[in-house]
């Protein structure tokens, strides 16, 4: 009786757990061993080949060289494709003709908005404001998913202090601390609480690792760093982002300790596995496999079997897994374990999307007809413009203009709509954007009161204008002599009460493969500018860039500088906006902007010497600083003016002394003394008095974005705790070192209030 009592209790067990649903990863799990067991080596080897999609017509697909490949299982995903109808399209073939139907996964830059475009990552950085940079890539997620897409190659959360790098435009600066906060915020917006909801795609965290310290500001270059830099600094952003649950990363092409990151195993098995728990899949970048031939790694065999060693699952268009993958195994130079491996994670990857219940998922037609480019997307992608400005100077406050005043709207960019949404603008309807000229007739009503001269080219030289990226498709060349255009100008201003002069860079001379060696405004545009300032009207300088420049000349001759980036879709709306006051600035700079490109590469949290200069101090002899120019940046990281004044108290301890497990809460007074309602961004740093190794003289730690009205004071409230004193040491190891700390507050790294505390044992 008791035996039979055992069984039918084991019985009812067995009946009553078969009834409840199963953990997501266990029935994860189940299913993919399940199909993979059906699989042939050659079909796990094509999950993870990631090809371009070309040029698709719907309909066609089947009879394409991609088309041919999916129905032989020859592919894992496309990217670059787009429109719900096209990716439906491509869908279809996988999952009807190929012999297992496994639904691909269908990828695209998609990297500061899709169709509503916001500012660049460098420009959305500016405006300190998380919440808004999670929405911004919260509304990306949403219009590129009813578009068909499901995973972006975003964020890009390379660390660089070197404006010459062209693709500093795609990060969030030069503070290791920041960059992680950002790439919390995009990975949140992205992916959301629920991959499998069709509005949400899966994030890639890019470029791993080191790529913005490349030598020289050259794209694709050599990088070489101790690991103590790399723990303390340059991980950080990447580690921040795989912390907030990113899917899958992205290798960068640099080299990592004399290794390509695409065949180095320490950093993406030791690193990236092991000691930080990532647990999606690693694609390479663009040909990246094949690359390491000419790094000097061996041929593509060779190279491919390096790359799946050193844990890469997906191949982005070389084909070297493709076509080598199957002979190294049967060479005995890789394992099938290892080919299995990474083809799970593809096949997770795509499980957790909910390709699998529903392939179809991201195929809506109405939604495509209905979530993009929406008038709500265009509203808050105007108001992140607006809060990403930079107001560099302001003499006499020029700003903000009257809106009845008569403006000459000058120089090559004022009235050119297809430079307003900058670098990788994949999906963003160029001639559809909103510039300068626009937003102010737009603000304004008065369409009459604006008279507009080109005054200049953006550079003097056709074949340069033309050879920089899409700089002759985006301006078109003036073929006038440069005295005509600069009188025309000139004219205009002399009819007019005030020159808004809207000078800088095109589009595509930031971001990939657009280094420069001269980062400084080109001559023929200080020409202008020089004109201008002779008539004595006022002249405010917009500045359109995708890099901090070198603006000691535009600094001491103008009297007013607004940096907007480049600003999206709404740029145009949004300048206007705050030229006419009715949004104040609060953007602050994430990048110091140098005095001149011979600074480069200079940032804020740099190291002391042994042989300092004293503080106020330009030269002395036998101490650290150059014979022509101060050491100090021309506008430090996180100075930005405002329409308004801010002043700081003295910082206020909670108290002077903690221990492990301890906190202190360091309080300041900001009172708005000026007259506008503004934000301000209190920062807060701190810095190591000693350590075992150098520190840096100042590290951001807190910051806090706050509206105060005029007249208004708020007392903010950081919390100072062990783990923020915390560094690697030598050794690696993650500690927090007895001793000296100073604590500094202030609305950039320069102006600050400060204090001292200690940590004891």
């Amino acid at each position: 009786m008791k035996k039979i009592s055992i069984l039918m209790a084991a019985i009812f067990a067995a009946v009553y757990l078969q009834a409840q649903p199963l953990p997501q990863e266990v029935k994860m799990k189940q299913f993919i061993d399940e199909l993979m067991s059906k699989m042939t080596l050659e079909e796990k080897i094509g999950q993870l080949n990631l090809p371009g999609a070309g040029d698709f017509t719907t309909g066609q697909t089947a009879s394409t060289d991609i088309g041919k490949k999916i129905i032989e299982g020859k592919v894992g995903g496309l990217f670059n494709i787009s429109t719900a109808a096209k990716i439906r399209s491509v869908q279809q073939v996988a999952v009807e003709k190929s012999r297992l139907k496994i639904p691909l996964i269908f990828g695209m830059d998609v990297i500061h908005g899709y169709k509503s475009v916001f500012p660049i990552p460098l420009g959305l950085s500016c405006s300190w404001d998380m919440e808004l940079i999670e929405q911004s890539a919260r509304i990306a997620a949403q219009e590129a998913s009813a578009d068909g897409i499901c995973w972006t190659f975003s964020p890009m959360v390379d660390l660089s202090r070197d404006p010459r790098w062209g693709r500093i435009a795609e990060g969030g600066g030069e503070d290791p601390y920041l960059g992680g906060e950002i790439a919390r915020a995009m990975v949140r917006g992205y992916q959301g609480n629920d991959l499998t909801a069709n509005n949400t795609i899966l994030a890639c965290v890019k470029h791993f690792a080191l790529y913005g310290a490349s030598e020289a500001g050259r794209d694709y270059n050599t990088v070489d760093m101790s690991r103590h830099r790399m723990y303390n600094e340059y991980f950080l952003p990447y580690k921040a982002a795989v912390e907030e649950g990113a899917g899958s990363v992205m290798a960068s092409f640099n080299e990592v300790d004399g290794i390509p990151a695409t065949g180095n195993k320490w950093l993406m098995d030791d690193v990236l596995r092991k000691q930080w728990g990532f647990g999606g899949f690693i694609v390479t970048d663009y040909t990246g496999i094949n690359e390491m031939i000419d790094h000097g790694m061996g041929d593509l065999q060779t190279v491919s079997a390096l790359a799946l060693e050193a844990g890469m699952d997906m191949d982005m268009v070389g084909e070297g897994f493709l076509t080598t993958l199957h002979k190294s195994v049967n060479e005995g130079k890789i394992t099938t374990a290892q080919i299995d491996a990474a083809c799970r994670r593809i096949l997770e990857a795509k499980y957790k999307l909910g390709l699998f219940d529903d392939p179809y998922r991201y195929c809506d037609p109405q939604r495509a007809a209905t979530e993009v480019y929406t008038d709500a997307n265009r509203k808050i992608a105007r108001q992140t413009a607006a809060e990403s400005f930079v107001l560099l100077k302001n003499e006499g406050n020029i700003l903000p203009l009257k809106k009845n005043a008569k403006i000459a709207l000058v120089g090559p960019l004022a009235d050119d709509r297809l430079n307003m949404c900058g670098t990788w603008t994949v999906a963003g309807e160029f001639e559809k954007a909103i510039s300068v000229h626009d937003g102010i007739k737009m603000v304004t009503g008065k369409p009459e009161n604006i008279i507009v001269a080109k005054g200049s080219n953006i550079v003097s030289d056709s074949l340069l204008e033309t050879r920089i990226g899409m700089f002759g498709k985006a301006t078109g060349w003036d073929s006038r002599p440069a005295d005509v255009m600069i009188a025309e100008a000139v004219k205009a201003a002399e009819k007019s009460d005030v020159v808004i002069a809207v000078l800088g860079e095109a589009s595509e001379s930031s971001g990939e493969s657009s280094s420069l060696t001269n980062i400084e405004i080109p001559q023929n545009q200080r020409d202008l500018m020089q004109a201008l300032l002779n008539t004595g009207k006022p002249v405010v300088m917009v500045l359109l860039t995708g890099r901090p420049l070198a603006l000691k000349w535009e600094n001491d001759n103008v009297p007013a500088i607004l940096n907007m980036w480049f600003g999206g879709s709404e740029a145009g709306a949004a300048v206007a906006d705050v030229i006419f006051g009715d949004v104040v600035p609060s953007g602050k700079l994430t990048t110091s902007f140098p005095l001149n490109t011979g600074q480069i590469p200079i940032y804020y949290n740099h190291k002391n010497t042994g042989r300092p200069l004293a503080d106020g101090q330009w030269f002395s002899k036998f101490r650290s600083n150059y014979l022509d120019v101060p050491n100090e940046p021309l506008y430090p990281f996180g100075y930005g003016l405002s329409y308004t004044t801010f002043t700081y108290s003295d910082i206020s301890l909670s108290k002077n002394t903690i221990k492990p497990g301890e906190n202190i809460e360091v309080k300041v007074k900001v009172s708005n003394t000026g007259k506008y309602d503004g934000k301000e961004v209190v920062q807060l740093y701190i810095r190591d008095m000693v350590g075992t190794t150098t520190r840096p003289v100042k590290e951001l730690k807190k910051f806090e974005k706050v509206m105060i009205k005029k007249g208004e004071t708020r007392e903010i409230t950081f919390k100072i705790t062990e783990e923020d004193l915390k560094f690697y040491n030598y050794n690696l190891d993650f500690v927090a070192e007895p001793g000296d700390f100073k604590v500094f507050v202030g609305g950039n790294s320069r102006d600050v209030k400060e204090a001292s505390f200690s940590l004891t044992k």
